[in-house]
Formats: structure tokens, sequence, C-alpha cells
């Protein structure tokens, strides 16, 4: 019998290779055109993660556009980005003229695939830094990051007050000082609840109905880093379709051990002083005592699915405490009326609300609640 191929051929230890960078690199790993496989990359991505990397991931069928916005607002220190379907000589120029456009014509592009020997010197010109073929070696790749990662400095009079706003919040992360308008946005939420309670889908569904009313939105989506490497994988912004959203929401990942939220009172005020007067931000979802999030935000919605437990289940359950609104996502699953009769003992009045995010259902009622 065949073995299974999901993973590496050689897998790496995991420990932290990049402690001695200035900051924790953070890479974009992105799929332009019509790839529709992404084993290989979700491989390459767990690999970096187990280095130490902060890996974001964008998903598959990313325009030049759409990935040169998320390397943008997510301060990705490189783009490593690949194609399968013979388009790297249409799209990666594409790309570099996107980053252009946004205001990072700066930032490192490497690029991987299969791609002919004489394709490799147009892709130079254009501006790569690097092409890999397939037979790269992990430790290539993540020497190739590592080679990409400087020290942060701020980014003046460039143009763009998205890609100022996405490098001050690195300085701030970093503990810099940072020299920009501030103000707090009008109404700051935060969503919290346990892994898999589609967080992420939810905050991505209200955000593309806020484009649709012609408003603004900024989120910022929490993710666990690793005790061990140090590494991450962000991967939250994938919900969220750029190709149709483009520049009106802003999504920046941020990776943590816990809850540290001391740093998010001055990245709102620099999200608020860009212009932005709505705000999300997706806690990692620990569990039960992920509520450090109330002290920060205006509103708290804890986002539950059926299945999660009984009553006293809920009822010793911290997370529950912090809420000021319920939203039963998922709510075509089974269990979805006894999980809403079961808040409703406990709710003291608070609002509940049920959605299926994937489907948009519930999202405008929700919204207007949010934000009236």
């Amino acid at each position: 019998m065949a073995s299974p191929t999901s993973r590496p051929t050689t897998e790496l230890e995991k420990i932290d290779r990049c402690g001695e960078l200035p900051h924790r690199p953070r890479v974009l790993l992105g799929k332009m055109g019509l790839d529709g496989h992404d084993r290989g990359v979700k491989l390459i991505a767990r690999a970096l993660r187990d280095s130490g990397i902060h890996v974001i991931y964008s998903g598959l069928w990313q325009t030049p556009r759409s990935l040169a916005i998320s390397a943008r607002d997510e301060d990705a220190d490189m783009i490593a980005c690949s194609m399968m379907s013979n388009s790297h000589l249409v799209l990666v120029p594409r790309l570099m003229n996107e980053l252009n456009n946004v205001g990072r014509p700066d930032l490192i592009v490497d690029v991987g695939g299969i791609i002919p020997q004489e394709d490799i010197q147009p892709m130079l010109d254009c501006g790569v830094r690097g092409v890999y073929h397939t037979g790269t070696s992990i430790l290539e790749i993540v020497e190739a990051v590592k080679s990409a990662t400087h020290q942060h400095k701020p980014l003046k009079n460039n143009g763009s007050v998205l890609a100022e706003l996405s490098r001050n919040i690195s300085l701030v992360e970093s503990n810099k000082k940072v020299d920009a308008p501030k103000r707090r946005p009008n109404k700051v939420v935060g969503l919290t609840g346990s892994p898999g309670a589609g967080k992420s889908t939810l905050s991505a569904s209200m955000a593309a109905e806020c484009v649709r009313r012609g408003e603004k939105m900024a989120i910022i989506a929490y993710d666990p880093m690793s005790t061990i490497s140090g590494g991450a994988l962000l991967g939250d912004r994938l919900r969220v379709d750029f190709n149709v959203v483009d520049e009106n929401v802003f999504y920046r990942s941020l990776a943590r051990v816990g809850e540290d939220y001391s740093s998010l009172p001055e990245i709102l005020e620099l999200i608020g002083g860009a212009g932005f007067d709505n705000v999300f931000i997706e806690t990692v979802g620990a569990g039960q005592n992920d509520v450090g999030i109330r002290e920060v935000v205006d509103k708290t919605v804890v986002v539950l699915v059926p299945g999660m437990g009984d009553s006293v289940q809920m009822d010793k359950a911290g997370i529950l405490e912090i809420a000021d609104i319920f939203v039963v996502n998922k709510a075509d699953y089974d269990g979805e009326s006894a999980l809403v009769r079961e808040l409703l003992d406990i709710a003291s009045g608070r609002p509940i609300f049920e959605t299926v995010a994937t489907q948009g259902k519930g999202i405008v009622e929700l919204l207007d609640h949010l934000f009236a």
C-alpha cells in the first residue's frame, strides 16, 4: 500500500531558528492565478512556523492586487508566491506593479514553482529577488525568509496612509515610539469564543456587509504563537475576499502567547488616526478563560456553536460572563434550538443573535445592533 503524502519528505525539528533577528520574520505565502491546490504551501507554512517564523497565508486564487494589499497591511518582510498555471510572466510583473500602487515597492518578492530556465531572468529584471524550483529544501526557504528580515524603520511620506499604519503597528509591537495621528475609533467590538466557533468567518462576513454599505472596516486578528519555536500560523485573513473588498477592509494579524493586549490600545488609536471608525478585534479563542479583551473594547461578542455543552458547562464558563451580546453561529447545525434555550436561562436579558456566517444569514441584523 502506498504511504500517505501528507508530510514533507524531511521534517524539521521544531526549534527557534530566528531568535537572533530584530523581530519575528513575517512572510506572506500567496497563490496567484487559478491554481486550486494548496497542500504544498500548507506544508511549507507549517515548517516555517516550526522554525520561529510568523506565516501569513492568504488563500487560493489571489490576484496580484489582493496579494499586494495583504502584504502591505500585514507589513510582511517578504512575499513568497507560487503558481502552477504557467502564468508567472504575466502575474509576477503585475504583482510588482501593484506593490508600487499600494505604497510598498520595497517589499521583497521570491517566486517558486515549475519555472523554465529562460523565464528566470525576465522575473529578476522586473524586481523579483529570487526564484526557487521544486526540490528546494525547507532550510533553504527558512534562510531566504531570514535574509529578508531587517530592523523596522518608520515609513514616512510614501503616499500611502495604510502602508504607514501597517509599519506603525509593527513599531508599537516592538515597543517603539510612533509619531502619527491618533484617536480611538468610534466603535471597537471584540469577538471571542472557543476555537472553531467561526469568529473569523463572522468578522469577514460583517466586514463585507460594511463595504456593501459604503463603509470602511478594520480587523485585528490574534492567533496563538508557539511557546517552543516562537512561530505562528496567521491564516484568519483568508476568510476575507480582498478581490472584492479591496482597500476598504484593513486586516492585520498578530500572534500571542496567552492573553496580551498591552499594545492594543495604542494600535487602536493608530487605526482611528488613519480614518477607521469601526474595528473588530478577534481573540485567539483559547476557551473559557479568554476574557481579557473585555477591558479594551466597547462591546464584547461571545460566539458559540451548537453542541458546546449543557447548562452546567455553560454556567461555569467564565467567558460567558463577559458577553454583552451572544451569537449562536452555525445556526443551521443540529442542536441550535437547545443552545438558544440554554442561553436564555443565563443571558439575563442580554441579546442573542443567530447567524450562519458562511451564508450571510443574520449578519445584517447583528451589524445593525452592533453599530446602532
